[in-house]
């Protein structure tokens, strides 16, 4: 069962995602907060798998409950919710290794694949917000050079990283184990100096490899 922690200050909002979500059997809302403070309470009470976290939330907002959030549980995946498709929401949540951000007014299937995606160590961003994105992360022209101390194998699978692969996707497309993968993926972290792989998918972006 996978057990989800559910943000958001409007009640009628959070009880219509509590129902998408639990349209899955495999999935289980087993906390709500109507702000961030009350999230991170929560947090350090029950265990979760993946925590929805609203962007605009009185109190505390969806960002500051994100970093709270990454620090003392760092094996729990975040996802961004909000009717907002601002660039530096987008930026912000992205920086700080969010695991993918998504617009309310999405679709139960979409809903459900960002969650288990999250799990598998995908990153999902919706269309609208993908597109908004992108050319923001590809501004920097300096930032076109990729490491050289990469191999061709790390810069394949730091490629699948970048379009938003899990490990499981990316050995079927390169032909490894997972197991590879998943060791591959420390190594290139540890080469590029980087946190995880959100850090790694924009790094991909910025750099042209996708």
């Amino acid at each position: 069962m996978i057990k989800v922690l559910l943000a958001e200050d409007q009640v009628m909002v959070r009880q219509g995602l509590k129902a998408m979500i639990e349209t899955d059997a495999e999935i289980k809302v087993t906390g709500e907060a109507d702000n961030g403070k009350k999230a991170i309470s929560l947090c350090e009470k029950q265990l979760f798998d993946v925590a929805i976290l609203d962007i605009r939330m009185p109190e505390m907002d969806g960002i500051e409950a994100a970093k709270v959030l990454r620090s003392r549980f760092p094996h729990m995946k975040i996802l961004m919710l909000t009717t907002f498709d601002d660039n530096q929401y987008v930026m912000d949540a992205l920086k700080l290794g969010v695991s993918g951000y998504m617009l309310k007014n999405g679709d139960t299937e979409s809903l459900i694949r960002s969650i288990k995606s999250a799990l598998s160590g995908g990153l999902s961003l919706e269309d609208q917000v993908a597109a908004k994105v992108m050319p923001v992360l590809l501004q920097k022209q300096d930032e076109v050079s990729v490491d050289p101390a990469l191999t061709p194998r790390e810069r394949a699978i730091l490629k699948c990283i970048g379009e938003g692969l899990n490990n499981k996707e990316v050995a079927e497309r390169l032909g490894l184990s997972v197991g590879t993968v998943k060791n591959q993926t420390s190594q290139i972290l540890d080469k590029l100096e980087l946190r995880d792989r959100t850090q790694l998918a924009i790094y991909a972006i910025r750099h042209r490899l996708v």
